[in-house]
């Protein structure tokens, strides 16, 4: 039985809603959502209740009214960072209809003429704005949903601190309704100002002459982390993220994370992909959390203390780095036994003893064994020659 509808809505209020959608909410018994949505519905014949605060306190909310007919009400589209997928972890689809609204971003394409396939799309709604950063790309146009009016000031010091001044952003405020409003400035224009607390962000990235490049596939610079000269180096790193392979909204354990450079460029390898990062330096703690919110990926979790102890009680991963630690009795049979079937591992080590434990893991586990030799220009007097950094001996495998 059906006894859930999720409707979209837009500024519009009843008078944009479908006949099924229309009806839907006149045979309701309870119908759910913000004063806002409450208010553009108008009278019905059902009982009427408010999003319960906090947000996540609607399961309470919710659960007590199956079998009856219930409606919830959603801003635009209900499974487009909507409602919906938070209900779907309470209630089983078959016994819900979703009817989505023309969504945010779908309003913003066509106000702004951008083919919404063109654009990158993200939700700053109760998400830090830090989240942005990963999306800062030259001539990007992004669409943003925003938490309230403030996020405005955020964005603008992003993209000011990334040297994307230039940038343009057009705030749409209620789009849709008999409110709707338009304001475009630069980002190193911005004057502050009135804004709507229901706004959605258009913005085309230009960056300044000389801005960094920091792109989404692995490999950043490293000098684009906090770090105190323990961190993966550039190009091993970006063979180390190959050999993990992100996909999306997989978990990953940085065990001895360091700076927290391979988790973070994990996470932003890939949608929805998340980590655990493993340190127990206290300075390199701090370094983790701030090298996170720099390079977009708030997201990521710290854990303190010395492993193997503090890897116990985490969730299994999809895979697992090792980067320090190695040689740590239980650190490489705790990962292994929490990796997940079909999991990668990756262990990249730089002494003699660490090669010859990797080569024993490699005899008793199989995998790829693969040496890492690096060189850089560097100056000899007045002439100029290669210098080898320091060789890692990786190990790939893929558990059974």
């Amino acid at each position: 039985m059906k006894w859930l509808s999720v409707i979209g809505m837009g500024e519009d209020g009843r008078d944009g809603l479908s006949a099924r959608a229309q009806a839907l909410l006149q045979e309701a018994e309870v119908v759910v959502g913000s004063k806002r949505l409450l208010a553009l519905t108008g009278k019905t014949k059902a009982e009427q209740h408010e999003w319960p605060q906090p947000f996540g306190s609607v399961i309470d909310r919710i659960k007590p009214l199956r079998g009856r007919r219930t409606v919830v009400l959603a801003t635009g589209d209900p499974l487009n960072f909507g409602v919906a997928r938070k209900l779907m972890e309470i209630v089983p689809f078959a016994e819900m209809e979703v009817i989505p609204h023309l969504s945010s971003f779908s309003l913003a394409a066509a106000r702004m003429g951008w083919p919404l396939g063109d654009c990158d799309t993200i939700t700053l709604h109760g998400r830090p704005a830090a989240n942005l950063e990963a999306f800062i790309q030259p001539n990007v146009r992004l669409l943003a949903l925003t938490a309230d009016a403030g996020t405005i000031a955020e964005v603008v010091r992003q993209l000011i601190a990334r040297d994307y001044g230039a940038s343009e952003i057009t705030v749409l405020e209620n789009m849709g309704g008999p409110h709707e409003k338009s304001v475009q400035f630069r980002a190193d224009e911005f004057a502050g100002g009135s804004f709507s607390d229901l706004n959605t962000l258009a913005i085309h990235c230009k960056a300044a002459p000389g801005a960094v490049l920091l792109p989404r596939v692995p490999g950043l610079p490293d000098d684009a982390f906090i770090h105190d000269g323990q961190l993966t180096k550039r190009e091993v790193r970006a063979a180390t993220l190959a050999a993990l392979a992100p996909y999306p909204d997989a978990l990953l354990w940085d065990v001895g994370a360091g700076c927290g450079s391979i988790a973070i460029e994990w996470m932003r390898a890939a949608r929805g992909a998340e980590a655990l990062a493993f340190e127990s330096d206290p300075e390199r703690l701090r370094m983790i959390g701030e090298n996170a919110d720099r390079l977009g990926t708030p997201r990521l979790k710290v854990i303190a203390g010395e492993a193997p102890a503090s890897l116990a009680g985490h969730r299994q991963p999809d895979a697992v780095f090792i980067g320090g630690g190695m040689g740590v009795p239980g650190v490489f049979e705790t990962s292994w036994a929490a990796l997940k079937p079909q999991g990668r591992m990756v262990a990249n080590v730089v002494t003699l003893e660490g090669e010859l434990h990797l080569v024993d893991l490699q005899e008793k586990h199989g995998g790829d064994l693969v040496r890492l030799d690096i060189s850089y220009l560097a100056k000899i007097g007045e002439l100029r020659a290669l210098k080898p950094r320091m060789s890692v001996l990786q190990w790939r495998a893929v558990k059974p």
